[in-house]
């Protein structure tokens, strides 16, 4: 266990963060789940804003690798776009 002030406080501040990043992360994922599951076409849009940007927050933020998120919103944008087609 660390003895100095700054390091408590360091582990307290990290464990803060660690559960909203695991917060956000876990949220963005039940929404993709939930863009995946629809076959609405016009639904699968305004969710896909939604999505998009929720991906785009992570990535700015480091929790996904910047490359993920741009797979990531590549599949769906296909996804949303085969809806049209179908």
């Amino acid at each position: 266990m660390a003895n100095h002030k700054s390091a408590l406080k360091r582990i307290r501040a990290n464990n803060a963060k660690r559960l909203r990043n695991r917060y956000q992360a876990k949220t963005t994922r039940t929404f993709i789940k939930r863009l995946k599951s629809t076959t609405d076409q016009g639904e699968a849009q305004e969710l896909y804003k939604t999505v998009s940007s929720m991906i785009d927050r992570l990535a700015k933020k480091n929790i996904i690798h910047k490359n993920k998120a741009a797979h990531n919103k590549s599949k769906l944008a296909k996804f949303v776009n085969g809806l049209a087609a179908a």
